[in-house]
């Protein structure tokens, strides 16, 4: 018997685990059976956000529907930490005849831990264990310096990746033939292993589950808007961007499968900037360069900066501040619109994570960790190696950071990317009837007339900004 362990790669097709299981496995081998491992109290020590949990939780559904009709089935296993996992999959393994595990590489530190101890806990059983890369278009480890160190700055990196693409080329697999009769599956909700399986309409409608629904927006994405993706991904009332990073993160949809999309709708894969889509393509380089981040530098996955003399920097920890940037209440409408939009929707444009992020480590000077942490919480999308790498690059304390003395003004930053405040006004509602010119600063407005159901600011940008360069400059002279 050959067991697939699934974990961040739901999905059936372009899946080299369950491409290599079926493919190599007779059916005098035993057949090929699936499992998932639901982890609790692991996913709640690791910020995993209520909205995220339910969506991988209706994608499991899915997954199993898909694997029953295949003839494959789908084993769930309830083990609350990854410390548990070991035994009880090996006592799983032994009660099913497993002879061989097939699984595609966990990128963070404590899942490469738990896997590296489930194999060792295998191979004492005589099981061998197959491992892949399903999580990136290019392996970690591929992309490296003349001195065969990680890339530190993204630029030469994502040239460097664009040349190893077009050197060795990549593989989509397809999913795999039926296997036999089809097996029913019995849906999560009636098996007792979860509570709160159950989403929200409002939340189903917005992020339904399922590899149709990830090739159907990326196709829209790539039909609709890719070519001018570069002019409209900025301006967050503007459905100029894909909507893939939950795929992705869930992995219902590979970023292979996304190369090679985009691959097909231009003729060609992009080389440069001058070439339509090759912005779109930069992003999903971003994606690659932080996942090999990740797994390249553990210390990423410990609460430590990938600068190390940046953990010296004086940030604050002041939960009354934090809290007014968390619940949208920091008298900035830029601001306060995304914060909110996060907290209602799971989801923030890209823009807008800037914008925030760099509000609370530049003008707020909290600590990066402390925005890490609850965008976790909340994001539909978390994705630990792109969530981490996105706030240390605002922070100042990571690869390729943003120069410290960049610093985002917010109220230009509205101006600039909601000129006619579509967007505040959908997230603000004490804003909705402030006139455009002055949306981007309307306490005087508010003050005369009356109004003060909206927050003044709660820092000075001009002085905070001073501050926040003076803390790095500071650390220069040390």
């Amino acid at each position: 018997m050959r067991l697939i362990w699934f974990r961040n790669d739901l999905r059936l097709a372009d899946n080299p685990a369950l491409r290599h299981a079926c493919a190599t496995c007779g059916d005098e081998e035993g057949g090929v059976t699936a499992l998932f491992v639901i982890s609790p109290a692991q996913w709640r020590a690791h910020k995993m956000a209520p909205i995220r949990q339910r969506f991988l939780l209706a994608q499991i559904d899915e997954l199993g529907k898909g694997l029953a009709a295949l003839g494959i089935r789908l084993h769930l296993l309830r083990v609350e930490t990854f410390a548990e996992v070991p035994a009880e999959m090996a006592a799983l393994a032994t009660r099913l005849g497993v002879r061989q595990l097939y699984a595609n590489q966990a990128i963070e530190l404590d899942e490469q831990r738990r896997d590296r101890a489930v194999s060792q806990a295998l191979q004492g059983l005589d099981i061998r264990n197959h491992w892949f890369n399903g999580c990136c278009v290019l392996p970690p480890g591929r992309v490296l310096t003349g001195s065969q160190e990680m890339f530190k700055v993204f630029t030469p990196y994502s040239r460097a990746w664009l040349k190893a693409l077009e050197e060795e080329g990549f593989v989509i697999h397809r999913s795999p033939a039926p296997r036999g009769t089809p097996l029913p599956w019995t849906p999560l909700a009636e098996t007792g292993l979860v509570e709160g399986v159950a989403r929200e309409p409002e939340e189903a409608a917005r992020w339904p589950v399922g590899e149709v629904e990830a090739r159907r927006r990326l196709h829209d994405f790539l039909e609709q808007a890719v070519l001018d993706y570069g002019e409209n991904r900025d301006f967050p009332a503007q459905a100029g961007t894909s909507t893939l990073s939950p795929y992705l993160a869930a992995g219902i949809i590979s970023p292979r499968q996304c190369v090679a999309a985009l691959q097909q709708r231009l003729g060609y894969r992009p080389q440069s900037r001058a070439q339509p889509g090759f912005v779109w393509l930069n992003e999903i380089i971003w994606r690659e360069f932080y996942r090999h981040l990740l797994m390249l530098v553990p210390n990423l996955s410990m609460n430590l900066p990938f600068r190390d003399e940046t953990r010296a920097l004086p940030w604050g920890w002041d939960p009354e501040a934090l809290s007014a940037w968390c619940e949208g209440r920091t008298g900035y409408p830029i601001v306060d619109a995304a914060m909110r939009c996060l907290n209602a929707t799971g989801w923030m444009h890209n823009r807008l994570r800037m914008i925030v992020a760099s509000f609370l480590t530049k003008d707020l000077h909290l600590h990066w960790r402390l925005g890490e942490d609850y965008f976790m919480s909340q994001l539909i999308d978390g994705d630990l190696a792109a969530n981490n790498g996105g706030w240390q690059w605002a922070a100042g304390t990571g690869a390729d950071a943003a120069p410290y003395f960049r610093v985002f003004n917010p109220t230009t930053q509205g101006q600039r990317f909601d000129p006619d405040g579509a967007f505040i006004r959908t997230w603000v509602s004490e804003l909705a009837d402030v006139p455009t010119a002055q949306l981007h600063r309307p306490h005087e407005w508010l003050q005369q007339h009356d109004r003060h159901d909206y927050p003044l600011p709660m820092v000075d940008h001009a002085a905070a900004r001073i501050r926040a360069i003076e803390m790095f400059r500071e650390l220069e002279r040390k």
